[in-house]
């Protein structure tokens, strides 16, 4: 089977969930296409490079520098949908061009076709929206459930069970999806493995800017001088991976899984946001209880994720 796996291009979140996917097809001998743009496809193509890969309709945003982020949304509607549509006839042509059994795509709201199976992954299936906002709650979950009904699957990378819910109320509402498991690119760590890193601190970042700079720039004034060893990920694929010290400040673009792995299995304290991938990714290694989960400001969904579970620490 010859399918097409695309994740939305929104922090690096989306593209690392559709590692393990990727990772699943190919080990059942399917033959797997990465699409996308940006940062997201340039992270598959680290994972896989020796996969064919097509370049999909491009989304360059940018949250407000302030906590609220609903007129930013708002104001970038028009170009969210005209890059759907955009999506949309990418793909069209694709499969003008030849023949595609599946379409995998991880909330690319426009990448369905009526030629071939469509199935979209998303863990939000309930929208949250700012305080203030609430009214429109039901409005915004009903915009999303009709971009369900376009796919013949909406797959969900969570438990079925409410209690073992990693997603929360994000993840179960009463539509019909077919729940999949969490998805990571991490493999489950033994208990008894034995992890040394020389770094204290391990901070992962992502997301859209300037929230990603901006929370680099809040841990290296936090850190600066410290006793600390603080290692920084800042989740910028495109970037040389070259590594800069600043004292006890450690900067790196980006690091491989295994690399990744060990740093945080061998740090005493991570910072990271709350986004659902990192999640997920963190409940496999079994280090959420050291996680200190930031939410991008305005981002609600990112906010409940990081109440539920920075209170269970």
């Amino acid at each position: 089977m010859k399918i097409l796996v695309a994740p939305l291009n929104w922090g690096l979140g989306h593209a690392s969930r559709c590692v393990p996917l990727v990772q699943r097809l190919l080990d059942e001998g399917h033959e797997v296409i990465l699409g996308g743009d940006g940062e997201s496809l340039t992270l598959l193509r680290k994972h896989f490079p020796k996969l064919r890969y097509t370049y999909l309709a491009p989304l360059n945003l940018q949250y407000s520098k302030g906590t609220r982020q609903v007129f930013a949304i708002l104001r970038a509607m028009p170009k969210l949908v005209k890059w759907s549509m955009k999506d949309h006839l990418m793909l069209k042509a694709l499969l003008n061009e030849e023949s595609i059994d599946r379409v995998i795509s991880d909330n690319r709201f426009g990448l369905y076709s009526k030629k071939t199976e469509s199935i979209y992954i998303t863990h939000q299936l309930h929208i949250m929206l700012p305080r203030g906002w609430k009214w429109a709650e039901p409005i915004a979950s009903r915009i999303h459930a009709r971009i369900c009904m376009r796919y013949n699957k909406v797959w969900v990378p969570d438990y079925a069970d409410p209690q073992k819910s990693l997603a929360g109320q994000l993840s179960h509402t009463t539509a019909q999806v077919e729940y999949i498991g969490p998805l990571s690119r991490f493999q489950k760590q033994s208990p008894i493995t034995n992890h040394q890193s020389p770094f204290d601190i391990v901070a992962v970042l992502s997301g859209l800017e300037p929230h990603r700079t901006l929370l680099e720039k809040e841990i290296i004034a936090r850190y600066s001088g410290t006793e600390e060893q603080v290692l920084i990920v800042q989740g910028l694929m495109h970037r040389p991976n070259t590594r800069i010290k600043r004292g006890n400040i450690t900067i790196l673009p980006y690091m491989t899984d295994s690399e990744l792995t060990s740093a945080l299995l061998g740090a005493k304290h991570i910072i990271a946001r709350s986004g659902y991938s990192t999640i997920m990714d963190f409940n496999a290694l079994g280090i959420l209880d050291k996680a200190e989960l930031i939410p991008t400001p305005g981002q609600p969904e990112q906010e409940y994720l990081a109440t539920l579970y920075n209170k269970m620490q």
